[in-house]
């Protein structure tokens, strides 16, 4: 296992692994990740007519493990018990985070139900914060979100429930990649994880076949979320966690609801309020100030 250094930045490689350009492309991995997953997320929200949510993460399950696995060509048979129990973990939790996201788009819509889903990653960069400049700037990420989500007695919290739940698995996610990410080389750790994931969604994929509603329009929108939610952002996640703490990976995901509110306006159609934008914008300058602090914390760390 690679050693981290005090900063928690990366692996301790000298003063060449904490270079600028280093920090800036993992951020830049992750605001991909970030993009791709919301923007396959509307695509995907298309296909609920049709195959339901439980369809759509099923066929999305069905080509992520169909491509990582021909991708990373993982030695199933050689892992270890301390590489597989993560990546089993990392797979049921893959399963249920993503049904939750997928039902609570259903019954909340896109920006609320990943709004909601962002308080997993900032769970954690609350949990894992080492200064209390981390602390304010998690704290004014969940500022961003209440004002942005304003609940009120007309909500849903049945949808909200389930978004939340989503939350949580997130929050598992960060963690359990971090693991997996540190114990299998390349690919190898989201593909198997991912094959588990997709033993949970076997029944739904032969069900939808002996129904005959894996065809037209509802197919492509599915495959499609497939690559963008499933694909790219877990192969670009479990390289950024190679490199990134997991509590500003947190707080920097926090861009999601900036990500999924402008999905909504041009996948479906969804415009958005005053407030909304004003929980946006405070997001977005949290995730400024977050960029600062990681990028000044590598010289303030050492002499």
């Amino acid at each position: 296992m690679e050693a981290y250094t005090e900063d928690g930045l990366g692996p301790d490689r000298g003063r060449s692994a904490q270079s600028q350009p280093r920090i800036f492309g993992g951020l830049l991995t992750m605001t991909g990740s970030g993009l791709s997953n919301q923007i396959g997320a509307g695509i995907g929200a298309h296909a609920f007519p049709v195959l339901g949510p439980a369809g759509v993460v099923a066929v999305r399950q069905l080509v992520a493990a169909a491509v990582l696995l021909t991708a990373a060509r993982p030695p199933l048979h050689r892992f270890t018990w301390k590489q597989w129990w993560p990546a089993l973990l990392l797979g049921g939790t893959i399963a249920l985070m993503n049904i939750c996201l997928y039902v609570a788009i259903q019954r909340i819509g896109l920006g609320l139900a990943v709004t909601l889903e962002f308080l997993g990653p900032l769970a954690i960069a609350l949990l894992r914060s080492g200064s209390k400049l981390d602390l304010l700037c998690a704290l004014c990420a969940g500022t961003g979100v209440y004002i942005l989500v304003l609940p009120g007695s007309s909500s849903d919290f049945l949808g909200i429930g389930i978004a939340v739940a989503g939350a949580a698995c997130w929050a598992a996610y960060i963690l359990l990649n971090g693991v997996v990410g540190r114990r299998l080389p390349g690919l190898q750790g989201p593909a198997a994880a991912t094959s588990v994931s997709l033993l949970f969604y076997l029944p739904v994929v032969g069900y939808l076949v002996a129904a005959g509603s894996l065809t037209g329009p509802a197919l492509l929108f599915s495959v499609i979320a497939g690559v963008l939610c499933s694909v790219i952002p877990y192969a670009a996640d479990v390289v950024a966690l190679r490199h990134v703490r997991p509590a500003f990976f947190g707080v920097y995901m926090s861009i999601n609801p900036l990500l999924a509110a402008l999905s909504g306006m041009i996948v479906l159609g969804q415009i958005l309020a005053v407030h909304e934008w004003l929980g946006i914008g405070i997001i977005v300058a949290t995730n400024a100030a977050a960029i600062l602090l990681a990028s000044l914390k590598p010289s303030a760390s050492r002499p």
